[in-house]
């Protein structure tokens, strides 16, 4: 693979590429279920393309619960975390022409070069010389982009919830943000917005659609929102599990919204069947999976995950395809790493099911836009944002994240370089 990057430094002081002279706090991954912030060296220019990021904002992904509960693979002892963030640039290197220090912006959480084939095509996502993890190669059949904070699978690059950050590839990695964007928008052109716009427009929610989405943390949220936005007649949502507290939360943003609670389903009643009696027997036109694969809901699938003979159930997207309507449209956005079991491909065939892995979206090919239609007020990412907590606090905060803490949806989280709350955005949380 040819490389214009450093990879596998995901704790700058670990891999001897951190200044000594220069500590900051960073929140690390210390073993299953198990997190710590620490005082560690502060990151360096390494690459000539590289930038160091003042971080202002990060948040918690419903993806880094699977690096918590070591879902992923190839994750080390003292990683630093977080792959959403934004902040000031603090110093850049001699090949950095874009951005300048001083700039805010916002960091993609993908990393791209901005040189190879499917960069060139605005598939940042797919780049082909920012993760040399032969394992992921090996298991996907081809390159995924490195990404921030998410294990050596990825490319082994620490993240960004910390005070500071190396960015690779600064002019094609971040996004710079103007004056009318507070921080506590801007941040979530990182993923979230990203990646709920692309699990609508690559499924095609297409106008007077029915959609019906599985997952109702903030992707499957803003991706009701969207689907709304883009023509979609009738959408609903599916969740349960922790309480029905997250489809009321949605519901009072968007009042058209339909809900099944699939926790309390009668016993002769599944997601499916109700889903066929709610869309005139035949079923929603699209279906999206913003969820995961590692929740089971049957034992035997909790088995076959706890001994290593699936690293995901299929079970959610065996209830997409057999609910939607007959050559209906399926979108998988939720986290999916490797094989499954039992998969209904005979239902897939026989129906004409179009099943579309969304793959990690790729943020750069909207971000532009979706920065445009935050300021035109088109979008509101402030519609999930609960909750604002110090970096400080972050070992707490993952345990109430991962526990689906009732009114809890998707966290701004500051450092001691933030600026006071923007009007719209919560207050500090003290814990």
């Amino acid at each position: 693979m040819s490389t214009l990057i450093t990879t596998d430094v995901s704790n700058y002081e670990a891999q001897g590429y951190g200044d000594p002279s220069r500590t900051m706090k960073a929140l690390t991954w210390q073993g299953k279920n198990s997190v710590k912030v620490v005082e560690t060296a502060c990151p360096t220019i390494i690459d000539k393309g590289d930038v160091i990021l003042r971080v202002t904002g990060s948040t918690i992904c419903g993806s880094d619960l699977h690096l918590f509960h070591e879902a992923i693979p190839d994750l080390q002892k003292g990683d630093i975390l977080g792959h959403e963030f934004c902040g000031v640039i603090e110093s850049v290197g001699p090949a950095v022409k874009k951005v300048k220090v001083g700039d805010r912006a916002v960091a993609s959480f993908q990393i791209a070069c901005g040189q190879c084939y499917y960069c060139k095509k605005k598939l940042s996502s797919m780049c082909e010389r920012t993760n040399s993890s032969e394992k992921a190669y090996k298991l996907y059949g081809r390159r995924t982009a490195g990404m921030f904070g998410y294990s050596h699978f990825t490319g082994g690059f620490a993240g960004g919830q910390a005070e500071y950050v190396r960015v690779p590839f600064g002019d094609v990695n971040l996004l710079q943000l103007p004056d009318d964007i507070p921080d506590e928008k801007g941040l979530y052109l990182s993923d979230v917005l990203a990646t709920s716009w692309n699990a609508v427009v690559d499924t095609r929610v297409e106008e007077g659609d029915t959609v019906a989405i599985w997952g109702a943390g903030p992707v499957g949220q803003m991706a009701a929102e969207f689907s709304f936005y883009n023509g979609a007649n009738r959408v609903i949502l599916i969740d349960g599990g922790h309480g029905k507290w997250r489809l009321d939360f949605v519901k009072k943003i968007l009042p058209k919204l339909e809900t099944i609670e699939y926790t309390n389903l009668s016993k002769d009643e599944s997601v499916t069947t109700t889903l066929k009696k709610m869309c005139d027997g035949r079923g929603p036109d699209v279906a999206i999976e913003c969820a995961a694969g590692e929740y089971t809901k049957g034992w035997a699938h909790y088995f076959e995950r706890l001994f290593g003979m699936e690293t995901d159930t299929p079970e959610l997207i065996n209830e997409m395809i057999t609910s939607v309507r007959g050559f209906g449209r399926c979108g998988i956005t939720g986290v999916y790493a490797g094989y499954c079991n039992h998969f209904n491909i005979g239902s897939l065939m026989e129906t004409g099911i179009r099943l579309i892995g969304n793959g990690q979206a790729p943020v750069q090919k909207y971000w532009e836009d979706l920065l445009k239609y935050i300021q035109q007020e088109k979008i509101h990412p402030l519609h999930m944002v609960t909750h604002r907590f110090k970096l400080e606090d972050m070992e707490m905060v993952y345990d109430l994240f991962n526990k689906r803490d009732p009114g809890m949806q998707k966290v701004f989280v500051q450092t001691k370089f933030s600026a006071p709350p923007a009007p719209g955005a919560p207050a500090l949380t003290e814990l």
